[in-house]
């Protein structure tokens, strides 16, 4: 961890998102999903009022959806490397795909002493109620790195209980019907059609538990 002068401008990067989504949409709502300038001039003048020298700009145009983002990838890569102080966003859904997501990350931004700031949703970690919310985000993540093992104990347990590991059973499951009808209602004239019909199956099931008999009428 790269520690930081007492008195010395933190340094700041920022992380931008823009969209693939159709372009079909206008106005202020398509500028922002398609102009990385829209949401990196207010965070510029954010890190220009507290002081902060801007280091860095993140960019990526890809899906909300994407987990991996070259962008986001290398911001996290350089947050290892000690590279900045503090990372500032325009919102959370710009930043992170999922809530998860979001709650890892900034678990390992609170172990690495970075920053976080979102400027839509006014957090901001370096505030004591920020720091505050970081101490509930990091037991957040840890309560998850927990239960991961125990849903996958419980998930293994469960498939060998059932068959599978959705719980379904092994193969297409076996029609249930009198097999012992069958031949009566064969001898008495009903079509294959008919009796499937009657028993609650298939007209190829119930010929199929006539060949298993022994006889074909």
């Amino acid at each position: 961890m790269t520690a930081v002068i007492p008195g010395a401008a933190k340094r700041a990067c920022l992380y931008v998102r823009v969209s693939t989504a159709s372009r079909s949409r206008r106005g202020e709502s398509m500028a922002f999903d398609q102009d990385p300038a829209v949401q990196e001039q207010p965070l510029r003048q954010l890190a220009a009022q507290r002081g902060w020298t801007v280091v860095q700009v993140y960019s990526d145009r890809a899906s909300g959806a994407k987990e991996r983002r070259s962008g986001l990838d290398a911001l996290m890569a350089d947050a290892k490397r000690g590279l900045f102080d503090v990372v500032v966003v325009f919102r959370f859904d710009r930043f992170a795909r999922s809530v998860k997501q979001l709650v890892l990350a900034l678990e390992e931004f609170r172990a690495l002493g970075i920053d976080f700031v979102s400027y839509q949703e006014a957090l901001d970690s370096s505030s004591p109620m920020g720091k505050a919310m970081f101490t509930i985000i990091a037991a957040m993540a840890e309560l998850e790195r927990s239960i991961i093992p125990e849903r996958v104990v419980a998930g293994l347990d469960y498939a060998r209980q059932h068959g599978t590991k959705s719980g379904n059973l092994v193969g297409r499951p076996r029609a249930v019907f009198r097999r012992d009808q069958v031949a009566g209602l064969r001898a008495a004239g009903l079509s294959w059609r008919h009796i499937a019909a009657k028993l609650g199956a298939t007209a190829t099931t119930v010929r199929r538990a006539m060949k298993t008999s022994g006889s074909d009428l």
